[in-house]
């Protein structure tokens, strides 16, 4: 009845949540130590969510969206799809080409061409995919609940990169990382931020 009660009193309303974080390395559930190389002095954090290791620091765009995809009729799948929808439409709006690859959730932009819109090709043969030429840009981890989503995305707007040299990021031997100052995008979280609740909002809504 204790329950019942307090879920009928807090209803679960889907909301959005965006911050910043002191610098802090997260590791997801199924996160492997081998991919924390040096941390030094900043603090590792084990969550709940899905995937393995990454960075958080001012200036990067952390969303928390906490939605019910049963009501909003959608499921995970389509759920991660929208989230990183969302940050490429981010990206647009700044001139940045931001892309998906199969079988590594995030986004990512060409080194060499981060404003042209050829496609990516990605080298994977039974091996692990290449990610030569490639900066990933923004970073997804996951959990869902009874239908409810936690945690959510994380996209790079002007931050410290070098942490990311610490670890394997997503567990990715060599993936190097990049935010928008590094491309050239003199946008700073102030400017990103409202730029990317818009699309979240968007893109999530039913």
């Amino acid at each position: 009845m204790m329950a019942a009660a307090v879920e009928n009193k807090f209803p679960w309303r889907d909301q959005i949540w965006l911050c910043e974080h002191h610098a802090v390395y997260t590791q997801g559930l199924a996160g492997k130590a081998e991919h924390l190389l040096n941390p030094g002095t900043i603090p590792v954090v084990q969550t709940n969510r899905g995937g393995q290791v990454t960075f958080h620091a001012p200036g990067q765009v952390i969303a928390y969206p906490l939605i019910d995809l049963k009501k909003a009729g959608y499921f995970v799948k389509e759920f991660v799809f929208r989230l990183e929808e969302a940050a490429i439409r981010t990206l647009f709006d700044f001139g940045i080409t931001g892309q998906r690859i199969h079988g590594a959730p995030g986004i990512y932009v060409k080194l060499d061409d981060p404003f042209g819109h050829g496609r990516l090709e990605v080298g994977q043969t039974n091996g692990p995919l290449n990610f030569d030429g490639l900066g990933k840009i923004a970073a997804l981890g996951i959990k869902v609940s009874n239908y409810k989503t936690y945690h959510g995305l994380a996209l790079n707007a002007s931050m410290d990169l070098e942490p990311y040299q610490r670890i394997n990021p997503c567990g990715y031997q060599g993936l190097q990382t990049i935010d928008m100052a590094s491309l050239g995008v003199a946008a700073t979280w102030a400017d990103v931020a409202p730029a990317l609740a818009k699309h979240l909002v968007r893109h999530l809504t039913p």
